[in-house]
Order: structure tokens, then sequence, then C-alpha cells
């Protein structure tokens, strides 16, 4: 596992990579510990050093700030950035969850690997790789998912035209749900969206209307 040897990362900790790396689905199977822990450490360690790099890097409000963060740490932005890492082609699931390791799971596994960093080599460490991962993507002002739907919004507005969710489809058990939704432009479908959440589908059927150029 040497996906960060390219940020100068040693970890000596190993057992602490192999648990970030570990789906709670391979844990059960082999009786290990899996991310989740982690998962909640890096998350708080990644609202701070974002934070802190917003507030320095851009002067607006607190309630825009507040937006520009959140779409550099949604969901999609972080399976990304767990992709460019390489930490995706690592992580560990059980047999039912193989063909299944979507960007929920690969992005827990950004924040619980950030996690993992923070413990073995301390905070200055861990700053320095999340803004080696995220800031060429802000310089490329990188659109993620969770910018969609409020483009989406603000193109429709902008026509005086209605616009909603329709949820068309809901599959599998309760704890690993498909769900498909359409976007709904008076009243006319111009997109859809599927996604192991409601907000996921939603974004991806805004995303695919956006690609379709809605005006």
């Amino acid at each position: 596992m040497n996906f960060l040897d390219k940020f100068g990362i040693k970890i000596d900790n190993l057992d602490l990579i192999e648990e970030a790396l570990t789906h709670s689905s391979y844990s059960n199977e082999h009786n290990t510990k899996n991310y989740e822990r982690l998962e909640f450490l890096g998350d708080a360690v990644l609202q701070l050093i974002t934070s802190e790099y917003f507030y320095r890097n851009f002067d607006a409000k607190e309630g825009e700030l507040s937006k520009i963060r959140a779409s550099f740490v949604c969901e999609s932005a972080l399976a990304q950035y767990s992709k460019d890492v390489g930490i995706d082609k690592h992580i560990k699931v059980g047999n039912g969850q193989i063909k299944n390791i979507n960007d929920t799971i690969i992005a827990d596994c950004f924040e619980s690997v950030l996690g993992a960093i923070y413990l073995d080599k301390g905070f200055e460490v861990a700053k320095k790789y999340v803004l080696e991962v995220l800031s060429p993507h802000v310089n490329e002002h990188h659109i993620f998912l969770g910018d969609y739907k409020s483009r989406l919004q603000e193109m429709v507005q902008t026509d005086k035209k209605s616009l909603e969710y329709r949820l068309v489809s809901e599959t599998g058990p309760s704890h690993d749900k498909t769900f498909v939704y359409e976007v709904v432009i008076d009243n006319i479908v111009y997109g859809k969206g599927i996604g192991k959440s409601k907000k996921e589908a939603e974004q991806e059927a805004a995303k695919n209307a956006l690609e379709k150029s809605v005006k």
C-alpha cells in the first residue's frame, strides 16, 4: 500500500491503514476493525483544514464560505480525491459487497485514511496532504456533484420555471438501497439519476439535466 509515497508520507502504524481501508462488510466476515471510527475522526480533521483554507483564500461571507467548502467536501468530491490518491484500489469489502464498492464507500475511505494520517503523523502532515489533493481542484474551479442541484435551481429560477424531483423507484435491502429519481421541469422530464441515497440520486438527475443544456 504505497499510495501515500508520492506525498512523502510513511505510516509507522500499518494497523491504522489496514483499519482505514476495511469496510464493515469485511470486518464482519473476518472479525477485524473497520474504518468507521477513523472516518469519524478524519471528517473532523478535514472540516478544520478546509475551513481554514477557504477562510484564508476566499474573501466571502460565512454563508458563501459554507457553500464553497460543502462543494469541495461533498461525497463525489471525496470519492474523486480517493481515486486521485489511489485509495480506491486498496479498499477491503466482504464477499457480498465486492461488486458494489460505490462512491459512498470510496469517499468514506478518504476520510478514514486522513484520520489514520492524523493519528500517525500529526495535524501539519495531514493538512499538507489534504491541500495537495484538494487545491488543484479548487484552482481548476472543478464542479463536483454537490453543485449540480443549486446550478439547475438557479437556471430554472431565471426562466421562472417549476422544478421538482420525483422518486421513480427504491430497491434493495434497508442497509443497501438504490434510488432512482427524475428531475421534472414544467412537467417535462429532463434528467434521471441513480444513487445509493436520495440526495445522490437527485444530484445525478440534476447533472443529467444540465448535461442536456436545459434552458
